[in-house]
């Protein structure tokens, strides 16, 4: 029976590793939920012993912790940190892992690499003994640029771990608003007999981002933001919204749902793609922060076709959604940052307030830059001489209503979960499959109809052309 627990983190001293993976470990720790013999493990090129990793991930969990740093629960997580450097294509650092771990079971390996490096790092794991019944492997999407390049990452892991042992983590589905997106749905009376093509007029799904590529620039410029953001993070949060009610919560029962929705988007090729679709690429211009360079002066000139912003109107064509349209927007050097959903309800069939507006019901769904449910519902001014409406908003702030409970990372949850082996929480091969044959045939239209990104400025909504996407049904996006 092995002696301890281990966890390995591939690529540990990454920007993802230390800002997120290590400071989640750390609050796990501190609430207990890691186990006692549970070691953590890092792996990555850069050459430092021991002493030296636990100091960089201390500096990290610090200034990500604040106020909930704790000397104590420090002391013990720091306990757990050992440090392997090598290069993760080469023997050697497995060799030593194999040492260092004989006696240790791994429940849990995490892949904070580059995709390039999936295939690689299972099978070197699997030569050097260290995939044990019980391990599970965790990566990264997106997995892959394409269908094909994903269908070849995923067969090189398979040949190393079964398919139920591969975890494909999208972080926005441990957020806590996105799991909540369920309780809304199906354990709420008040929503679920609505939530259909009679009730809903149509949905936006956002996600604005202030910052531009900066030192992603290389990877960002071969996938650009429909491979990046609408791929994983925005058909994701499409899948939830529009489901069928599964059977149970178990992760079989959602992932089923999620793929149905998924092929029951309408395609958009080459003969849609100029109606249905917006490519922008910001140039230089004005955010807060004062002013910003293009997206090709980021890295001192050059051309580029990859596009940094997408705007797309997509159509679910089964019996609860036909008809609805479902616009989704994409970007960086935005004005502001926010991810949301607006779910707009269809006007009453007849106002008897002739004289005042009368605004539809809207349900808005915030995930940042803070997580908040609210419904907008018309009601009465407090005035004598008439009957005047105005919209106010029935706001479930989730930070107000939970204040004892610290905000939390969404890698918690997800490693939490990993740990335990549940796959609720993340995302199955023909999910991400599916998706890549929706977003490519939209990559591929682009390419045969020469359809190249529009410039906008730096600060500002994308290309006027976005505005059009909604405004043609007589609709404008909610900012």
């Amino acid at each position: 029976m092995a002696d301890k627990q281990a966890l390995v983190i591939f690529g540990a001293t990454g920007d993802l590793a230390l800002k997120m993976i290590t400071p989640s470990l750390y609050f796990l720790d501190m609430e207990h939920h890691l186990p006692d013999d549970l070691i953590i493990v890092g792996v990555a090129r850069s050459v430092m012993d021991d002493a030296a990793f636990a100091a960089k991930v201390r500096d990290s969990v610090a200034r990500h912790a604040g106020a909930d740093f704790n000397e104590e629960v420090w002391s013990r997580f720091a306990g757990r940190l050992s440090y392997c450097a090598g290069d993760v294509t080469d023997d050697a650092p497995y060799r030593k892992l194999a040492e260092r771990l004989k006696d240790c079971a791994i429940p849990l390996c995490y892949l904070s690499t580059s995709p390039d490096f999936f295939g690689p790092i299972a099978r070197h794991l699997k030569t050097s003994g260290l995939v044990h019944a019980e391990t599970r492997i965790a990566v990264e999407k997106p997995i892959g640029h394409d269908l094909q390049s994903s269908r070849d990452i995923e067969a090189a892991l398979e040949e190393s771990f079964p398919t139920d042992r591969i975890l494909r983590v999208d972080h926005y589905l441990g957020k806590d608003t996105v799991q909540n997106l369920i309780a809304l749905r199906f354990a709420n009376t008040l929503f679920e007999p609505l939530w259909n093509k009679d009730s809903i007029e149509h949905v936006q799904i956002s996600v604005a981002e202030t910052v531009g590529v900066e030192r992603r620039w290389s990877y960002y410029d071969s996938y650009g933001a429909l491979r990046d953001i609408v791929q994983n993070h925005m058909l994701q949060l499409l899948c939830l919204i529009a489901m069928e009610p599964p059977p149970d919560l178990e992760a079989e029962s959602v992932h089923a749902e999620k793929v149905k929705v998924l092929r029951s988007l309408r395609p958009i090729g080459a003969a849609e793609v100029e109606r249905e679709t917006v490519r922008g690429q910001y140039r230089k211009g004005y955010t807060e922060s004062g002013a910003v360079p293009g997206y090709t002066e980021e890295t001192g000139g050059g051309v580029s076709d990859t596009e940094t912003f997408v705007a797309l109107r997509a159509h679910i064509d089964n019996w609860r959604w036909a008809g609805v349209p479902f616009f989704l927007r994409t970007g960086k050097r935005l004005p502001q940052r926010a991810t949301q959903i607006v779910v707009q309800f269809k006007p009453v069939p007849h106002s008897i307030f002739h004289r005042t507006m009368n605004v539809p019901n809207r349900l808005l769904i915030r995930l940042q830059p803070q997580e908040e449910i609210a419904l907008q519902i018309m009601n009465k001014t407090p005035e004598l001489e008439a009957v005047r409406l105005a919209p106010v908003t029935l706001d479930l702030n989730l930070i107000d209503a939970f204040r004892t409970t610290r905000r939390r990372i969404a890698y918690e949850r997800l490693i939490f979960d990993a740990l335990k082996g549940s796959a609720f929480l993340f995302v199955r091969r023909d999910e991400v499959e599916t998706a890549w044959s929706w977003i490519d045939r939209i990559a591929a239209g682009w390419k045969e109809r020469d359809m190249r990104p529009l410039p906008y400025t730096a600060g500002t909504w994308g290309p006027s052309s976005s505005f059009a996407l909604t405004e043609r049904q007589g609709y404008s996006w909610v900012e």
